[in-house]
């Protein structure tokens, strides 16, 4: 994953609302779910929830899916696997983060 687009995807997923909406549309899986009913269960005004979806969007968390009138959003799942491989690979040096990594992190003494 290219460095510009890791920061992208970092930096959209750092807002609460957009972090909402796209564990939702994690969940919900890929058949996504219509911009209306994502504004609905995450309590967002209409327009405020088109610009959420559209900066994920932008940052290729999420993608628009054209249904007749209705324009569903999914979970872009290649994007979301990159970025956490990115991250167990450079931040976690290859290992997994949890309490195995921290003799890794602590200094040994001498």
């Amino acid at each position: 994953m290219e460095t510009k687009a890791l920061i992208g995807a970092l930096s959209a997923l750092a807002h609460e609302s957009r972090l909402g909406i796209f564990r939702l549309l994690v969940e919900q899986g890929p058949e996504g779910l219509p911009a209306g009913e994502i504004a609905a269960r995450r309590r967002l005004a209409n327009a405020n929830a088109s610009f959420h979806l559209k900066e994920l969007a932008q940052a290729g968390l999420v993608k628009p899916i054209p249904a007749g009138r209705f324009i569903y959003y999914a979970a872009n799942y290649k994007t979301m696997n990159d970025l956490v491989d990115y991250l167990t690979k450079n931040c976690c040096q290859g290992g997994v983060c949890d309490i195995a990594c921290a003799p890794v992190i602590k200094r040994k003494r001498k």
